[in-house]
């Protein structure tokens, strides 16, 4: 059986904008619905959501048939949460808070197996298909991509280190926790911390690495685009739901 490919990886390689969709709930059947909805990768969140290290296998199982990259954000930079989520089969894991070059390498080091990093050898995972991908650990690193997250004013004074780290694949702007860092918690669309998004991402790009953010604001979005940002997750569920069943309210008792 072959290493499975995958797609998001390649897509970043390739310079191709890839829109995605937060997945803020847990279960199989919200992740199977956007799938099939036209997004190319939808976020699995276990560090702001109930959804837990569990829960993500039958998501993955369910978005499989269909033509969208599943991306999963682990708790934290935590070695053991990385190494179990990438046995789930997760090929792409975004980091959250990352601050430094070193906590960018040891976020690498989790990814990969000895000798190049720190990830705990187990055969019958579903990563490997159950042992019956040949060479699977020697290979794994291939189809595996490392997303940081950059989301606090002192981690995007340090964009060029931590890009520079051997086994990042993509930068990744927080909004919110920026605007927080920044003196304007809640207030993501402030003037200074647009700026700063703006500066951010063209500096992720200069250093050529691709870059992403999330943002329920298409305008926003549209403006991340043309700056530079090759990944941008444009809703959530949560969001969704929330929008939909209000205006349907509204609608019928004013």
């Amino acid at each position: 059986m072959m290493l499975p490919p995958n797609a998001f990886k390649r897509g970043l390689a390739e310079g191709r904008s890839l829109i995605g969709y937060w997945c803020s709930l847990p279960g199989g059947i919200g992740a199977e619905l956007l799938a099939g909805c036209g997004y190319d990768w939808l976020l699995f969140d276990t560090e702001h959501a109930l959804t837990d290290v569990p829960d993500i296998l039958p998501m993955l199982q369910a978005v499989a048939p269909y033509p969208v990259s599943p991306v999963v954000r682990p708790a934290s930079n935590d070695p053991v949460l990385i190494k179990r989520l990438l046995d789930l089969g997760a090929q792409t894991l975004m980091i959250p808070y990352v601050q430094t070059a070193e906590e960018a390498r040891a976020a690498v080091a989790a990814m990969r197996y000895a000798p190049r990093g720190i990830r705990g050898m187990a055969g019958m995972v579903r990563a490997s298909r159950f042992g019956s991908v040949p060479d699977y650990a020697r290979r794994a690193e291939e189809e595996l991509c490392l997303i940081v997250q950059v989301e606090t004013a002192e981690a995007l004074a340090r964009i060029d280190e931590i890009a520079a780290v051997d086994g990042v694949d993509a930068l990744f702007i927080g909004p919110a926790d920026l605007a927080a860092s920044m003196g304007h918690s809640g207030d993501a669309s402030h003037p200074e911390v647009r700026a700063a998004i703006e500066a951010a991402i063209k500096r992720i790009v200069a250093a050529g690495k691709p870059a992403g953010i999330l943002t329920l604001s298409p305008e926003f979005a549209e403006a991340c685009l043309g700056w530079g940002t090759t990944f941008t997750a444009v809703g959530m569920d949560l969001a969704t739901l929330s929008t939909g069943a209000r205006a349907l309210a509204r609608r019928f008792k004013g």
